[in-house]
């Protein structure tokens, strides 16, 4: 097989459209993430996804969990687990920040998008977030709707 014959579409970025829906983001923090060399092949090919996977610290260190990511199908080497927990990369200062701020109370680490920087390598954007309540959902969905039709009738006119 010859590599235009095994050339497939990349994926710029894997999105958790959940998250912004599910929480509210104070802030956030682009970080690197520790993959074998398969893993940053299948999300390559979007075969990952961060729907449910959240972040946690332990150890001093930041770690993602849930993350799917598909098994590539031409690994030669073992068998990776899918959902895996992946080392996240953050300075020592970094994470003490983060570990302050989520001290606070209801505050949890939620990825939202994982992309390839210029230089090829995998980030996670990771938010600092509060979960909403139920009132404000509807809140962000009349938003949402009451954008929609301000942009149905601009486009009238």
């Amino acid at each position: 097989m010859s590599k235009k014959q095994h050339h497939q579409e990349y994926v710029k970025a894997i999105q958790n459209r959940k998250a912004r829906y599910e929480f509210e983001i104070l802030d956030t923090i682009v970080t690197g993430i520790q993959l074998f060399g398969s893993e940053v092949k299948s999300v390559r090919l979007g075969q990952a996804s961060l729907s449910d996977s959240f972040a946690i610290i332990h150890h001093n260190e930041v770690w993602l969990e849930n993350m799917q990511i598909t098994p590539y199908e031409l690994n030669r080497m073992e068998m990776i687990e899918a959902k895996r927990s992946r080392k996240l990369l953050l300075h020592k200062k970094e994470i003490q920040k983060i570990q302050t701020k989520i001290n606070e109370k209801g505050l949890t680490l939620v990825p939202l998008k994982a992309f390839f920087n210029d230089k090829g390598l995998l980030k996670i954007d990771l938010a600092i977030a509060k979960g909403k309540k139920l009132y404000d959902k509807r809140e962000t969905i009349k938003k949402r709707e009451n954008q929609r039709q301000m942009e149905q009738i601009k486009k009238q006119y």
